[in-house]
């Protein structure tokens, strides 16, 4: 069965449900459009696989995005922006004329955004609007059950559940104090704000309860299951849960003291253990689903990368059969660059050089993983050198990167660019975009039985073993590749080991909360009045959502 099919019978049944449709524009003003086109609700849930389609494939549209601020990644001013360009990993700076937009990337990097800020207001109503639709979604599955059989029944519905856990992940992660809504038919004077520690038991319970009853096929091949949640997904996602528990548990993240995971139960069926126990188990979890390291680490991003051992969950990728962008390579490259690859380039952001520094750029211990994640020094296309409008090389200057190159002699050439996933001369852009796999996994795994007292020394050394990298010999006797001396936060060699193996991948902003730097000075950033403490961990609410819900409050700090 296609994953994607018949989006206008999704857009009917928003028009027959008044309250829900209430509860929307209440809380994220989506917009409605023409119903002219619309198909009945009894045409959309004849029978079992339209009941199927209308209300479980149609959410998978929602993963990726075609516009700004909509879908987990490839789109610009959303998810991946605010996980990315927030952190000291990259930057976009103004080069002149372009890329001020009146401030807001600069404001990005200098945690400056407001909850005035349209784009996080857009981001907003994209999490909610896709929660909203699963819980339609799961009001029609009971209602038209008599289609389905009781197993049919389970199934879909768990994987409805897993889809609305995900989305209540991410604003778990980004906003905190969140609504939990679970009607469909709810007034938006019932809509309660729930405290941070509420919303991250919904979703582990939400995951617990129904990772059995999906399917424990990979994800991210091409099949039936192609881009579903399946159990794997839910473990990946109970892994990072677990993992960053000290930081969803807290309730009052700006008194400047962390909560231990090692005193954070986090029960597995009869099992109690605490959350970096079961950060392992989850994490052992996949490796019992069949999930390895590819041997090359550039397969997981290659232009046919869906027979990847390694990618957990990706959002489907061919410009001939799906909606979805990734816009993040073509946003970072200089026009010229873009133009000899073959797609049209904007020069915007860049590595920082914090960054390329933990690459051991311009050293002899260069990281195997540089060159397959950045454009750097002089670019060459097929082996051409690829030349500016004056007819100059085009080269990138790493080292020249800072928050506004206007007027310098780098304005257009400052700081490394994105590459990663491999460049798809048929132009369908066909390489699915990754969102988890199975090295972060290994990550994870060795640092929680690090926080645990535990030796993971060894996975940490499995990634950087498949890339020919130099192992690891201690954790704390680590020298900083960007300072030349022994690391002084503990643990920096596994922060850092993650920004190596996953840059770009949308995870710099959670690594940098959980090691507790995220609202400290990195790179050019200077620390702002009443950041020590780490309001700015999480994002305001938007104020228009707090104007049309008057049951919302403002997160401490803002």
């Amino acid at each position: 069965m296609k994953r994607f099919e018949n989006n206008i019978l999704l857009k009917g049944r928003m028009m027959k449900q008044g309250m829900m449709l209430l509860f929307l524009l209440c809380l994220t003003a989506c917009d409605v459009e023409d119903p002219k086109s619309y198909l009945s609700e009894e045409n959309a849930y004849a029978d079992a696989k339209s009941l199927y389609v209308n209300t479980v494939v149609t959410l998978y549209n929602y993963i990726g995005g075609n516009k700004d601020s909509q879908g987990l990644q490839g789109t610009s001013r959303g998810v991946w922006d605010y996980n990315t360009l927030t952190t000291d990993e990259a930057m976009t700076p103004t080069r002149g004329g372009d890329w001020y937009d009146g401030g807001y990337w600069e404001n990005l990097y200098l945690h400056k955004w407001t909850e005035d800020d349209n784009e996080l207001y857009e981001t907003w109503k994209y999490l909610y609007k896709v929660v909203m639709l699963c819980n339609y979604s799961l009001a029609s599955l009971d209602k038209y059950s008599h289609l389905l059989t009781d197993k049919q029944l389970q199934e879909y519905k768990a994987e409805v559940r897993g889809v609305r856990a995900l989305f209540y992940y991410y604003l778990l992660d980004l906003f905190g104090r969140v609504p939990i809504v679970v009607d469909s038919n709810i007034s938006v004077n019932d809509v309660k704000q729930n405290k941070r520690s509420e919303v991250f038991k919904f979703v582990v319970d939400e995951l617990q309860s129904i990772m059995m009853q999906l399917h424990d096929v990979h994800s991210n091949y091409v099949g039936t299951y192609y881009g579903r949640m399946t159990s794997s997904v839910v473990f990946f996602l109970l892994a990072k849960l677990a993992l960053n528990a000290p930081i969803y548990m807290d309730d009052n993240w700006t008194d400047g003291i962390a909560l231990d995971g090692k005193d954070i139960d986090f029960p597995i069926n009869q099992f109690h253990m605490n959350a970096y126990e079961a950060t392992v188990v989850y994490c052992e979890m996949l490796s019992a689903s069949g999930y390895r390291l590819s041997y090359i680490y550039e397969d997981n991003f290659s232009v046919f990368n869906e027979s990847s051992r390694e990618n957990i969950f990706t959002i489907p990728m061919d410009k001939t059969i799906f909606s979805n962008i990734f816009d993040n390579v073509a946003r970072s490259c200089h026009y010229n660059h873009g133009s000899a690859l073959g797609f049209g380039a904007q020069n915007g952001f860049a590595a920082t050089v914090s960054t390329v520094k933990t690459f051991g750029y311009r050293t002899k211990d260069v990281d195997p993983r540089y060159y397959m994640n950045f454009y750097s020094d002089t670019i060459r296309v097929d082996g051409v050198p690829v030349r500016l409008d004056d007819g100059g090389l085009l080269a990138y200057y790493p080292l020249e990167i800072k928050l506004d190159v206007s007027g310098s002699p780098y304005e257009k050439t400052a700081g490394a660019r994105m590459y990663k996933y491999q460049n798809d001369e048929t132009k369908a852009q066909r390489n699915d975009i990754v969102l988890f796999r199975f090295a972060d996994a290994l990550l994870m795994k060795a640092e929680a039985l690090y926080r645990n007292g535990k030796d993971g020394l060894a996975f940490l050394n499995e990634v950087r073993e498949r890339v020919g990298a130099s192992p690891i010999k201690s954790f704390d006797d680590y020298i900083s590749p960007v300072t030349g001396k022994k690391a002084t936060v503990k643990g920096q060699c596994i922060l850092d080991e993650r920004l190596r193996e996953l840059v770009w991948e949308g995870w710099r902003r959670q690594d940098l909360i959980r090691f507790g730097l995220f609202h400290q000075a990195y790179d050019q950033r200077p620390q702002l009045p009443g950041e020590q403490n780490g309001y700015t961990t999480v994002f305001p609410i938007p104020q228009k959502a707090l104007d049309l819900n008057h049951n919302l409050t403002q997160n401490p700090g803002y």
